[in-house]
């Protein structure tokens, strides 16, 4: 499988490459060269099949020759080593829950996958690596857990100062070893930008630069596997499936649309925004205008300019007609979140924190048009790591599992860096 740039004018490149440099040299996001649709009698027995015989038929032909079925068998069984339990919250409406992983956010498959990729890479080679990160919250922790202890590499995480939970910062502050933070003083887009930029900076290229965001191909392909798995639990109910995704940088439901494209039968897509309305005003307007991002208690959502949505336009050739029939996306604001989180525990006792809830108030919107749907909304991370939010609106206390108990009492350590000069000097010190 070879992968090329969206901005067409690179060479195309292995899957290895792809993982390795991250970015283009262009500055494009990598892409596959082909996406052949898995057969049908996958999709007929697929109830019977395990999660991991699931990732494996799925993901096999986007890594190719690149690694030994053996060893992505293994990298996959030390990938989904946790459950994706579905819970129904109303008649039609059910919770995947992403967070069951050590760091408790769905971004624990993307940095596990993508961190036991590069250690095979690297395997024999006299060779290091710098991953570099932006994070607007969850991500952090989970590359920082994922590739902690990982031979070769180091890891270089960016964040906004202020703007991740107390939980989330401890995630990504405290594992030491080949983990190191950088606490920016500015917001996610201004930590993207940074990371995008270090990887064109010729001063830097003797760092072997690569990213761990959803940029990343093997960061962004294995989150399509969340999807199957919900497929696979509601096939019996044998209706339409809608799925709504919490969206800030459209790689979750990027990788949901290419699941479709290999036969997956969902129904329809709903991207769903907090006030960073980029997405859905594109779909009012025809015009894709980047916006400066509003800080929100969805923090990781807080994206103006969403990375993966041009993933998104090539998975349906940049025809908009095409793309709308699929896909549909709305935008709600901090009050109509909190009121989603007071609903769900009134009805359900059902415990979600802002970015499910956001997901599933689009969940919601978009079945009314669909009556005879089932529809699934991802909850992307658990509720104690928004505790002040979530504790304060519902007026309880949340039991603190021990994936969190493990890094409360850490000391945090950082450095603080206010431009990119700041990362460079870093990077070279």
């Amino acid at each position: 499988m070879n992968y090329y740039s969206l901005n067409k004018n690179a060479p195309k490149v292995s899957f290895r490459e792809a993982v390795i440099q991250g970015l283009a040299p262009d500055k494009g996001l990598y892409f596959p060269e082909k996406i052949i649709p898995l057969s049908q009698d996958f999709f007929d027995s697929i109830e019977k099949l395990s999660n991991q015989e699931i990732a494996f038929e799925a993901i096999k032909q986007f890594v190719g020759k690149d690694i030994p079925e053996n060893e992505l068998k293994r990298i996959i069984e030390e990938t989904f080593s946790f459950d994706f339990p579905l819970i129904q919250v109303d008649e039609n409406s059910f919770s995947l829950e992403l967070f069951h992983g050590p760091t408790m956010a769905f971004k624990d498959v993307g940095a596990r996958f993508m961190s036991r990729c590069l250690a095979y890479f690297n395997r024999g080679k006299n060779q290091k690596n710098t991953v570099l990160v932006a994070t607007s919250g969850d991500t952090g922790g989970a590359v920082a857990s994922g590739f902690l202890g990982v031979e070769s590499v180091e890891v270089v995480i960016l964040y906004p100062s202020g703007k991740v939970s107390d939980i989330q910062e401890k995630q990504l502050t405290t594992l030491g070893q080949n983990i190191k933070a950088l606490e920016v003083d500015g917001v996610f887009d201004d930590c993207q930008d940074m990371v995008k930029r270090a990887f064109l900076d010729a001063d830097l290229k003797s760092k072997n630069l690569t990213s761990a965001n959803s940029i990343n191909i093997a960061r962004w392909l294995p989150q399509m596997l969340y999807f199957f798995f919900a497929y696979k639990e509601l096939k019996k109910y044998n209706k339409p499936l809608v799925i709504s995704c919490p969206s800030g940088n459209f790689g979750n439901i990027c990788a949901g649309i290419l699941a479709k494209k290999l036969g997956l039968p969902i129904h329809h897509f709903v991207a769903s925004t907090n006030v960073n309305d980029t997405v859905p005003e594109f779909l009012k307007t025809g015009k894709y205008i980047p916006k400066p991002s509003k800080a929100t208690i969805s923090n990781a959502m807080d994206v103006g300019n969403p990375s993966n949505f041009i993933r998104i336009q090539e998975l349906y050739g940049n025809n908009l007609d095409n793309f709308e029939k699929d896909f549909s996306s709305y935008s709600f604001t901090d009050e109509e979140t909190k009121t989603a989180i007071v609903s769900l525990y009134k009805t359900s006792k059902y415990i979600a924190e802002p970015h499910g809830a956001i997901g599933y108030l689009g969940l919601k919107k978009e079945l009314e048009n669909k009556m005879d749907a089932i529809g699934v909304f991802l909850e992307t991370a658990h509720p104690i790591k928004f505790s002040d939010t979530v504790e304060e609106i519902l007026s309880l206390t949340i039991p603190i599992p021990e994936q969190i108990k493990n890094v409360l009492d850490k000391e945090k350590k950082s450095l603080k860096i206010s431009s990119y000069e700041d990362l460079k000097a870093f990077l070279l010190s």
